[in-house]
């Protein structure tokens, strides 16, 4: 009997080659790439005009009209002098009007968002619904459509033109919409026993809310102060409005009176703008912990 080989593939001295990658793991290292790209690109596009504001400040007119985007050699700090030393003083005016503005609007908004929020908190929730949709009017609509309004009643009120006019149509715009906002989302992730516990302790409302539900709030209201304080200190409508150039300014008033109309000190005025920016900047880093702690609470809670 004869036993049948079966033929079996001969082996070569060379290790056989790996099989080619699929078409779909070819797509995905492009798709990834691509994502890289576009990621770069849009970081390039927000961090271009910070790192223009930060070299040009420290460079001359000429090494500014020459290449904007080369690094100051040597650095100079005369724009900076030149700033501080301008005969409207408008670095002094600006900042001063500006930080009072800020901080009068924050401290107005912060207790009277968080009073309401925790209020509404304890209402049922169709009614909560229904007012936060209303409020939700408030960052919906545009604030030039409202801008006209605004200035009419405080014409009424004998507030045009003034400091306290600005403050009342911060207070009552959007940003009190969005403190409640923060604020409500907050408050769902506190347990409504700390709340019965306390009024079973006989603590009363107020004291409940400044004394319990404030020290809880600090992640939320670091959050809300950062947001607000920027956008107001940025804000350039209502105060070109409401207070009109002769009446007052803020920084960003006074950046736009920088500008001349038919030649530009761009030296200086990149002074001006890297001032500025240093409050705003000094500001948001001491308080980048709670406002990433306020940010990460409402995503997880």
């Amino acid at each position: 009997m004869i036993a049948s080989t079966s033929q079996r593939p001969t082996t070569t001295g060379r290790a056989a080659e790996p099989p080619a990658p699929a078409p779909r793991t070819r797509r995905r290292v492009w798709t990834s790439r691509s994502y890289l790209v576009a990621a770069g690109l849009l970081t390039l596009a927000f961090v271009s005009p910070i790192y223009l504001t930060i070299v040009n400040a420290f460079k001359t007119q000429d090494q500014i009209v020459r290449n904007p985007a080369a690094p100051p050699a040597p650095p100079t700090l005369h724009n900076l002098t030149d700033a501080l030393s301008r005969p409207d003083r408008i670095i002094q005016i600006g900042l001063t009007n500006s930080a009072v503005t800020v901080i009068a609007s924050v401290l107005l908004i912060i207790p009277l968002g968080a009073a309401f929020s925790f209020w509404l908190s304890r209402r049922p929730a169709r009614f909560r619904r229904i007012v936060l949709a209303c409020f939700s009017a408030g960052l919906m609509i545009p604030p030039a459509v409202l801008l006209l309004p605004t200035i009419r009643i405080l014409t009424l009120l004998h507030l045009d033109h003034t400091y306290p006019g600005l403050i009342l149509a911060n207070v009552g715009g959007g940003y009190l919409s969005f403190a409640v906002f923060v604020y409500s989302g907050f408050l769902r992730s506190i347990p409504a026993e700390i709340v019965e516990a306390a009024t079973v302790d006989g603590a009363g409302t107020l004291r409940i809310w400044w004394t319990i539900i404030m020290p809880l709030l600090r992640p939320a209201t670091a959050t809300v102060t950062i947001f607000l304080s920027l956008w107001i200190w940025n804000d350039f409508m209502n105060p070109q409005f409401i207070l009109g150039p002769l009446h007052g300014q803020t920084i960003t008033t006074g950046l736009y009176l920088s500008v001349g109309q038919y030649s530009t000190n761009y030296a200086q005025l990149f002074g001006v703008m890297f001032l500025a920016a240093v409050i705003p900047v000094a500001g948001y880093l001491a308080l980048q912990k709670q406002f990433i702690a306020g940010l990460t609470s409402g995503a997880t809670k």
